[in-house]
Parts: structure tokens; C-alpha cells; sequence
């Protein structure tokens, strides 16, 4: 995994053939590529991916002897794609997940981070932790940053604390204000990059669905990671995001699947979280309803929800969050274990799920699903 090329030198290389295209430009890329996008066959994500929030000590620590046997632990069950973010613990997450992929063959894995927070140093009393949910030392300071030049950036120091020469996918993450900034200058840059093979997928990730459905729309995007808007408890994306996703070409990476914890037990406990706040009375009811049904079916509330943004056309991979090996292997067990389709039906019936969601069986042994 390591390379002998430096990131500066590659985006360096790279960032003087953007600035020649005027990516620096307030100009909107639009989609250039007619027709379904082949870059998101070719990566071949996968259906279940490893997410790197954890590797960062998100909320608690986590040892690197942990984070590291979460990841190898997952190489070994065939996961090919890992996501992680500058967000995630100040750095620390793409330093653990660059270490730990070390040994693997570059071609077996799919590396994605983000931009938009930049990293700079900050000065604050000893034994300051991060302020934002990360166990970390508060020694670093996140700044907002969408302009071309913050991409550039963001990406060389991404390479170096992951130990590689090119990234397979990069999002804009969480850009809800600075869209107009995302598109004329963030989302060129990435692109430009793409062409230039320092990237190979330009995605957005988010926890709402409008404004991505909008750069699908008005961009030359390959995937969209979206957090907590297509659940068991929330399908409000396929009113605006999924169509046009589906339309374009557009692969939908579904995040948040438990929505902050509520789905995340075969029942939810009465002091449940719903999108980081207390979970409303109405929203836990509705979860021990879905649960009701899914032990009719032999299922489990977590499981269904794993299970249910891949019933979707547009969904191509399901994040979920790993810290330690043995958390691997019950996640990897939880996407061979499919819902059958009685279960979907019935939450139809009664309307628990939206009218018209299409419920798609993912074809092929439930052994592949999770190591395409």
C-alpha cells in the first residue's frame, strides 16, 4: 500500500493541470458523461462497507491494536471498501486505516475520505479533548473550507496520513452551507482530479437528501453518501434524491442506517436517540412496530435496517461502523443473514414503510453480498 511517489508531488503534479482547466472558476461542471457511470461498477464496492468514524475514537476510545484488528479482521471476511474522513478524530482515523491496510494489495481495497475541514494546528491547555464526539486531544482544529485550494490541500494531507499516491473515491462532506461555493469550486477541483487519476469517484456526503439530489442534477457526480435518509425510519429520499440518482447513473452509499442508535437493538430502550437528539415517543412506537414484524419473520430490528437500503435500485453499498474484530464479524454476519421478502411486504402493508418504496431482493448467494 505504501508508494514511492509523495502526495505533494502527485498533487502538486496535478493541482498545476487543474488550475490550467479553470476549475478556479465560478463555472458548473454539468454532466459531461452521458449514460450510467462505469466508475461505479468498476470500483465494485461492495454491498457492506467498513466505516472509519470508530477508528478515530468516536465518543470513546478505541486502541490501535483494536482498530487494527477491526480492519484486518475485515480484509479477511472480503470487504473491499473503508471510508473514513479528516473529521474522524482529527487525522486519526486515515493514520489507523492507512497503517492497517499496509500489507493489502492496493488493487483489493477501495479507499474513500472527504474534504471540506481542513486541518490546522490549534493551541489549547493540555488535556483538552476534541469538542466535536471524538476521545482525542484537542491539538488540531477543523476550518470549513470548499474552495479549490482547500481541496488541494485537504487531499495531499489526506494522502500522507493515509500512505497512498491516489484515492479510489473523495466526498465534499456536509457542505448544507456552502452549496453554491461546492459547486463552482469544490466539486471542478475533484473532477479535474478524476481526469487527472490522483482520484478515481467524486461523490458529496450528507445528512440531508435535497441538496445532493441538486448536485446530482447539476454536477458530474459518481456517488452520493447519504446519511439517515433512506431507513426503516426515514425514506424521505425517494421523493427527491433517488430518482434522479437512478436516472443519472448516480450510486447511492447509504449511511446512518440506525439513525443515531434507534434501530441498532431488537428493541429500541426508552431514552433512544433519533439524528443525535432524544428519540419522540411516536418515532420509538413506530420502531417497536417494525420490530413486531420483523420477529414474525425471524428477523431482527438491526437487521432489517442493515438490510433495507439495499432493497432499493440506487443503493450500491451500505456503511456500517467497526471497532473491533468481533464487531466485524457480527456485521459481516448480519448482511449474510437477509430478511426475507414476506418481511418488506408486510411492513407495506401496514405502512410502515412509505407507499411505493420498491423493495429489490439483491440476487446471488447472501455470502456474496458482502464481498463483491
Amino acid at each position: 500500500m505504501h508508494t514511492a511517489d509523495t502526495p505533494a508531488d502527485v498533487v502538486e503534479a496535478a493541482s498545476t493541470r487543474v488550475a490550467s482547466t479553470g476549475a478556479d472558476r465560478p463555472q458548473r461542471s454539468g454532466r459531461s458523461r452521458s449514460g450510467p457511470r462505469s466508475t461505479v461498477a468498476d470500483l465494485r464496492l461492495g454491498s457492506l462497507s467498513f466505516g472509519g468514524a470508530q477508528l478515530g475514537n468516536l465518543y470513546r476510545e478505541t486502541t490501535d491494536d483494536e482498530a487494527r484488528g477491526a480492519v484486518h479482521r475485515a480484509l479477511a471476511r472480503g470487504i473491499r471498501t473503508y471510508d473514513t474522513a479528516p473529521h474522524y478524530g482529527l487525522g486519526l482515523s486515515e493514520h489507523r486505516l492507512g497503517a492497517a491496510l499496509a500489507g493489502a494489495p492496493r488493487e483489493t481495497v477501495v479507499v474513500s475520505t472527504k474534504v471540506g475541514r481542513l486541518l490546522e494546528p490549534r493551541s489549547a491547555p493540555v488535556g483538552t479533548l476534541d469538542d466535536e464526539g471524538f476521545a482525542v486531544p484537542a491539538v488540531l482544529r477543523r476550518r470549513r473550507d470548499y474552495s479549490r485550494d482547500g481541496v488541494l490541500r485537504s487531499i495531499e494531507a489526506s494522502l500522507q496520513r493515509l500512505a497512498l499516491d491516489r484515492l479510489d473515491i473523495v466526498y465534499v462532506h456536509d457542505p448544507d452551507d456552502h452549496i453554491e461555493e461546492t459547486l463552482d469550486a469544490a466539486l471542478p477541483a475533484l473532477i479535474a482530479l478524476r481526469e487527472e487519476g490522483v482520484i478515481g469517484a467524486v461523490g458529496v456526503g450528507m445528512n440531508q437528501s435535497a441538496a445532493p439530489a441538486r448536485f446530482v442534477r447539476e454536477s458530474d457526480l459518481d456517488l452520493v453518501m447519504l446519511a439517515g435518509r433512506y431507513t426503516l425510519l426515514d425514506q424521505s429520499a425517494l421523493h427527491d434524491l433517488l430518482p434522479v440518482a437512478l436516472e443519472r447513473g448516480v450510486g447511492i452509499v447509504a449511511a446512518g442506517v440506525y439513525n443515531s442508535g434507534l434501530l441498532s437493538h431488537g428493541r429500541p430502550a426508552a431514552d433512544a436517540r433519533f439524528d443525535y437528539a432524544a428519540a419522540p415517543d411516536a418515532m420509538i412506537a413506530r420502531a417497536n412496530a417494525i420490530a413486531d414484524v420483523c420477529e414474525r419473520h425471524g428477523s431482527t430490528l438491526p437487521d432489517a435496517a442493515a438490510a433495507f437500503p439495499l432493497t432499493h435500485p440506487a443503493v450500491a453499498s451500505v456503511v456500517l461502523g467497526m471497532r473491533t474484530a468481533e464487531q466485524v464479524s457480527s456485521n459481516v454476519a448480519r448482511f449474510t443473514a437477509a430478511p426475507p421478502p414476506a418481511l418488506w411486504a408486510e411492513l407495506l402493508e401496514l405502512g410502515l414503510l412509505e407507499r411505493g418504496t420498491p423493495i429489490r431482493v439483491p440476487s446471488g448467494p447472501s455470502s456474496e453480498r458482502h464481498s463483491s
